[in-house]
């Protein structure tokens, strides 16, 4: 896991408390407070790509799901390395509101009560005293800041090229299974240039239930009819994790940002740094090696 300490993220905004109504006012109102020239200074997601070694658990294999015919993506922090975008843009704008006596909120907080989780659950948790329709107002505002910054500075999580172009010589079906609101998954995927890589895109506010429950994952195998014994799914979050395993799948863990021992204990297969990370391709060829045997003893 890369810390978020090492990204050099401008100094969140000091308010003084008594301002504190006035900002929650303009908030509920307005986006446009928050201007993208804000962020200039926010350095490129290329500089602060993983460099963090491959992290393995040992002795988990995909080999079950041989032969492999479908890959489920998570979105944020899967395909590309979103996190500090999320992190910043909360940060901010909760200290803004006064949030935790206006002091910023910190990457572990951010780990543990935000990351992977959907807005109506981030209601209850973040501003559980507000009305219904304020709350939501205040997390579509997030999420446009979220947006502007991803527009200039969003990269493909490290091999994901890589990984593709494997997944589409081999004419595996494919999903990108999301808790995120449509326009946030739709910009990323565009911006990304995999809008005619997916096949299907799952968001989980259209699902009976978002994630951890695995309604999402069940519907993108229902939608690809493809037997949960034949997929696996790739995320970032334990939310994500325990949504792959409850649909029946094996999930493999990207420890770009949380810790690996998280997605370790939510489930996680496996955890790798990224999609050039030497595990993921060992077990890609071994399940490759198990399908070609099975085919040939029948």
């Amino acid at each position: 896991m890369v810390s978020f300490a090492s990204i050099q993220l401008p100094p969140p905004p000091h308010h003084q408390h008594h301002h504190h109504h006035t900002l929650v006012s303009a908030h509920l109102h307005k986006t446009t407070m928050y201007q993208p020239n804000r962020f200039k200074d926010f350095p490129r997601m290329s500089s602060i790509s993983s460099n963090a070694r491959p992290i393995h658990s040992g002795g988990s294999s995909l080999a079950s799901v041989a032969p492999l015919e479908a890959i489920l993506f998570d979105i944020d922090g899967t395909l590309c390395d979103s996190d500090p975008l999320h992190f910043y843009a909360f940060r901010d704008m909760l200290q803004e509101i006064g949030f935790n006596g206006g002091t910023p909120i910190t990457e572990e907080f951010f780990i543990k009560n935000i990351s992977g989780k959907h807005n109506e659950e981030l209601r209850e948790i973040l501003l559980p005293d507000w009305e219904i329709q304020r709350s939501r107002k205040f997390l579509e505002d997030k999420e446009a800041l979220f947006r502007r910054l991803a527009s200039e500075q969003l990269q493909p999580m490290k091999g994901l090229q890589k990984l593709c172009k494997w997944i589409e010589d081999r004419g595996l079906r494919r999903a990108a299974v999301t808790n995120a609101p449509r326009s946030n998954a739709e910009l990323l995927i565009s911006m990304l240039g995999l809008s005619d890589f997916f096949e299907i895109l799952v968001l989980a506010s259209e699902c009976d239930r978002v994630k951890p429950f695995p309604d999402p994952y069940l519907k993108a195998l229902q939608e690809l009819d493809i037997s949960h014994k034949h997929a696996f799914v790739l995320e970032d979050s334990v939310s994500g994790i325990k949504a792959g395993m409850g649909a029946g799948m094996p999930v493999v863990g990207l420890g770009t940002r949380n810790p690996a021992q998280l997605l370790i204990e939510a489930g996680a297969v496996f955890v790798i740094a990224d999609f050039d990370d030497p595990k993921l391709w060992t077990e890609l060829e071994e399940m490759e090696i198990k399908a070609e045997a099975t085919t040939t003893t029948k």
